[in-house]
């Protein structure tokens, strides 16, 4: 059962849209949607007891073994919510951000990206631990490593979380060396860095590709990446670049996940330029703008130069070609990743951005310019 209410906010279609998406994204192939709307959230159930009623009725009637509300849900109101349909199984509760960890759950490969989701699900666990647990109130014995006397199963639940929080950290800490190491040496190198950012699935990766003559995987689907993938290519005469993809942003992404993946968004801080893709044929671009621009100023990256790329012009409707402001610097790139058309342009633009930032390098110490090339 997919929960979507409607708090009178804007792109209440999209946002349906999206999280029937979500939920197809980790393999569920057959679920109903449930809207409603409410002037606030219930404070016990919060979509208030005749909703969670007829919830109720459609789980049975679908036998459904999962309700994901697309919203931040407390730990008290799914601890309620599961109680209120306990005679039914119960079945199991998601919010939002649950969801959106189980989704980056199946999809990470890298070592890096295990540890990082790893993390972010144990940082979330952390503040609800007391849902579905009916032992709580036991108490254990013992000494050593089975806890102290009359240690909680609570208790050792969140020592051991707290233990390997700490593990993950450090093991954490030791891939952030690494790629410190590498970005001085591209730094002593000259080479140009420039990270790929914007909306879950609208296009990055198969922009990746096209520039990069790679196959990384790309699909029609939400979160398709999640590990960083990282190539050398050439664009006279701004060569080298090093281009990275990075993972797609959402509306509301979860700050367990940000945090865990801080050290990897790192990448796009530390980034020349950033091309910031937009899907131009959403009808929710504009709202995708920004929300992305929301998530890079929480990682320290709003002053990173910026080229805004309208991709999937073929969809749109739109012509190839480059817009530049009343001071002549490129504010947008037209392009198609899927067709190739417009990549030409944009290429130019990267290398014009390499050729403006070499010429502005023996006064980098003393005043080095944050954007060369504007939004």
């Amino acid at each position: 059962m997919i929960v979507n209410l409607d708090f009178g906010e804007d792109g209440f279609d999209e946002r349906v849209e999206e999280v029937v998406r979500l939920v197809e994204a980790v393999g569920v192939k057959r679920h109903r949607l449930i809207k409603g709307k409410r002037p606030r959230p219930d404070p016990k159930f919060f979509a208030g007891s005749g909703k969670v009623e007829e919830i109720g009725r459609a789980v049975e009637e679908l036998g459904a073994a999962f309700i994901v509300f697309n919203h931040e849900l407390s730990p008290a109101q799914q601890r309620n919510i599961e109680r209120q349909l306990d005679p039914l199984g119960p079945p199991r509760v998601f919010d939002r951000t649950e969801l959106i960890l189980e989704i980056f759950a199946q999809r990470a490969q890298t070592n890096e990206g295990k540890l990082q989701v790893e993390l972010a699900r144990l940082q979330h666990l952390s503040t609800r631990l007391v849902r579905g647990w009916t032992h709580l109130e036991r108490q254990r014995g013992g000494f050593g490593r089975t806890g102290g006397p009359g240690e909680t199963q609570l208790e050792l639940d969140r020592r051991y979380i707290a233990k390997r929080v700490k593990t993950l950290k450090a093991r954490l800490a030791d891939f952030e060396k690494r790629r410190t190491v590498q970005r001085r040496a591209r730094a002593r190198g000259d080479v140009l860095s420039v990270s790929i950012v914007g909306y879950t699935n609208a296009g990055k990766s198969t922009l990746f590709n096209a520039l990069a003559r790679q196959q990384a995987y790309a699909a029609d689907q939400l979160f398709a990446t999640l590990d960083t993938t990282t190539r050398r290519i050439w664009l006279p005469p701004a060569n080298p670049v090093v281009l990275s993809d990075t993972v797609g942003f959402i509306r509301d992404l979860p700050h367990d996940l940000v945090a865990a993946f801080r050290a990897t968004l790192e990448e796009t801080v530390r980034a020349d330029l950033l091309l910031h893709v937009v899907d131009a044929h959403s009808p929710a671009r504009e709202e995708q703008q920004l929300e992305v621009n929301k998530v890079l100023a929480e990682i320290g990256a709003d002053a990173t130069p910026q080229i805004v790329l309208f991709n999937k012009i073929d969809a749109a409707g739109f012509e190839p070609g480059v817009e530049r402001d009343q001071y002549g610097r490129i504010c947008r790139v037209f392009v198609s990743a899927r067709t190739g058309a417009g990549l030409d342009e944009l290429r130019s633009a990267i290398a014009e951005f390499g050729t403006m930032r070499a010429s502005a390098r023996p006064n980098a110490g003393r005043n080095p310019p944050k954007a060369s090339i504007s939004l």
